[in-house]
Parts: structure tokens; C-alpha cells; sequence
């Protein structure tokens, strides 16, 4: 697919979702961050949310749950409609029964680490999932600066997909912008999701194409 712009809802104004979602210009997803007050210090939306944007927008969802007990609740988001679903690593009991089940539903699966835990540890994973999502800020409230400690991570996560074999993409996550997407891209990632960078600019669409600029020139 190539590089993929997801600016996250989270910067936006809550308040008129649907017409901030109609402002992405030709953003490739549209990124959900799902919060519980329990597994990150932050509640955000939840399903009824979700069901609401996908009956309002043809573009492509891509739900980040940041929540205790994914394995009950994750699957709600794939058969509401969701094209990715991502649940964390460490909340996660049986991570490839719920992924397995994510795919059944129609859903992309996908697998999303703090910024302290391994990559390594997840390779015998990566046949059951399509995204693994590098978190660069620690999860819980948008507008953080990004962790340049998390880059030999990504490189480290592209290694492990490329020497697989399998076309799996690499999400970034955190303090994305025009500062930090080239090294991104540079140390592997192919989907960037970017919140203030994209709802803080005067114009979200261009500042959805200036992103895929620089990613692009450094992929």
C-alpha cells in the first residue's frame, strides 16, 4: 500500500465529528482512539461512537484500542465495521485466538506495544496479524512530544517483518508531524497517524498531503 496518512480523531472537535472527518482530503484512514480510563489514565469514546462515524463516512476506520479486556470487547469493532482493529499486546490474554477472530469478522487485526515493550518477543505473532503499531508517546492523551528512544524499535519491528516475508504494515503512533515523520519513515514505518499535526493546521487536507511528502521521500 505504500505510505499511509491516519490522522487521529482525537484532535478534532468532538462536537462536529462528521464534518471533521469530511476534512481529511484523501487521508487513507480515519484513526479511533478508544480509551477506558483503565488501561491509559483517559476515557475517550467507545463503540456507539465508532457505529455512529462509520454510518456517516465511505473512509476506512482504523480503531486503536487502548483498553483493559480487549478480548470481550474488540470484536464489536470489527463486526460494526471497522477495516483495522488494534488491540494491545499487554492487555491482550490469548492475542492470536483474538486477532483470528478480529480477521473472521472482516477486520484487519492488529498488534499495538508500549514504548517499553519488545518487539522481539511478538515475531512468532506476525502470521497472525496485518499491522503491528509502534507506539511513540506513551498511550493515553494526544498532543505529546514523540520519543526518539522508540526509533531503533521501528527499525528493529521492519527487520523482523521484512525477514518474515509478509506484507504487514508498521504503524507509528505519537507526537507524529512534519518534525518527525522522515525519520520515521526512514526507520521503517509505512502508516503514520498523526492528531495535532493534521486537526491543529489551518488546512487539514494539505497538511494530510505535506506528511505523505516527507514520509514518502524518506521510505
Amino acid at each position: 500500500m505504500g505510505i499511509q496518512i491516519a490522522p487521529s480523531i482525537l484532535s478534532a472537535d468532538f462536537a462536529n465529528l462528521e464534518s471533521e472527518v469530511d476534512r481529511l482530503g484523501d487521508a487513507d484512514l480515519v484513526h479511533v482512539d478508544v480509551m477506558d480510563n483503565h488501561f491509559v489514565p483517559n476515557l475517550t469514546l467507545g463503540l456507539p461512537v465508532v457505529e455512529a462515524i462509520l454510518a456517516r463516512t465511505e473512509r476506512r476506520v482504523d480503531c486503536h484500542l487502548m483498553i483493559d479486556e480487549p478480548d470481550r470487547w474488540a470484536a464489536g469493532y470489527a463486526e460494526a465495521g471497522a477495516h483495522n482493529v488494534t488491540f494491545h499486546a499487554e492487555a491482550a490474554a490469548a492475542p492470536v485466538r483474538l486477532a483470528r477472530e478480529l480477521r473472521r469478522h472482516g477486520a484487519r487485526a492488529g498488534v499495538g506495544l508500549k514504548p517499553a515493550t519488545p518487539v522481539e518477543q511478538f515475531e512468532d505473532l506476525l502470521p497472525e496479524i496485518d499491522m503491528l503499531l509502534v507506539m511513540t508517546v506513551e498511550p493515553g492523551f494526544g498532543g505529546q512530544r514523540f520519543l526518539d528512544v522508540c526509533l531503533p524499535k521501528i527499525r528493529r519491528a521492519r527487520e523482523l517483518v521484512t525477514r518474515s516475508g509478509m506484507d504487514i504494515w508498521i504503524q507509528v503512533d505519537g507526537g507524529v508531524s512534519d518534525e518527525t515523520i522522515e525519520r520515521c519513515a526512514d526507520a521503517g514505518a509505512d502508516v503514520f497517524v498523526a492528531g495535532s499535526a493534521v486537526y491543529g493546521a489551518e488546512d487539514a487536507a494539505a497538511a494530510v498531503e505535506d506528511l505523505r511528502r516527507l514520509a514518502a521521500g524518506h521510505a
